[in-house]
């Protein structure tokens, strides 16, 4: 039995929607964010406190993306994945490693420094220039769609759930407001899939039996 640990709306959405697509099952195991200091004895599973964590017999993974393609592989055959053979292979790792690299590490710069300092370490400053880093590079995955409904292809992938979890993370901050009207249209298209109501309804059900609160992420 898989197991992941999770927290509501965090990074670890990622490898929830990938099993629920793939239609594995797992066990979800809810922790409040962060839960290096809101769950203690998560340590010792997990001596960096970070989410997610998957277990998978000797298999332990901590990096949402990786996770979302060690399943994809590992469990394949699927249209999730796609293969070194096909023309868009390099599109799919590009894009699966943008996704977290360059498009969501400027989201957690922006959440940590407008919410979650304390008054005196807030700074308008970065939050400015890492919107604006993360806006430009936005552009950027824009135009390599190139028009085209999904990132690799021609059919959703693991990949489209790595950048479809940094739009969301974007939504959350406002930035939307500044997407252009592709990027709002592909958000659409992904999350109106039925993997993805799955993996919230998932995260919700979990939280209210493991009686754990759906709190905001907060940024390492």
């Amino acid at each position: 039995m898989i197991t992941l640990y999770h927290c509501s709306d965090a990074r670890s959405f990622r490898p929830l929607w990938a099993l629920e697509e793939l239609g594995l099952p797992y066990e979800l195991k809810m922790l409040p964010f962060p839960p290096r200091f809101q769950a203690p004895d998560y340590m010792a599973v997990n001596p960096l406190g970070t989410i997610p964590l998957l277990l998978d017999g000797e298999t332990r993974m901590t990096e949402s993306a990786a996770i979302c393609q060690y399943l994809a592989t590992r469990y394949g055959p699927t249209p999730l994945a796609v293969t070194p053979e096909e023309p868009g292979y390099g599109a799919f790792l590009n894009a699966l490693h943008f996704g977290e690299a360059t498009l969501t590490f400027p989201l957690t710069l922006v959440l940590r420094y407008e919410r979650f300092e304390k008054p005196e370490r807030k700074s308008p400053q970065i939050v400015a220039d890492y919107t604006r880093w993360f806006l430009v590079r936005l552009r950027a995955f824009e135009a390599g769609l190139n028009g085209q409904d999904y990132v690799a292809a021609g059919r959703f992938t693991v990949a489209d759930i790595s950048v479809g979890y940094a739009l969301m993370l974007a939504v959350r901050l406002g930035i939307d407001a500044e997407f252009p009207p592709a990027m709002i249209a592909y958000l659409t298209r992904v999350r109106d899939r039925e993997g993805f109501r799955r993996a919230d309804a998932a995260q919700q059900r979990a939280a209210v039996e493991q009686t754990v609160a759906l709190t905001d992420f907060k940024p390492e």
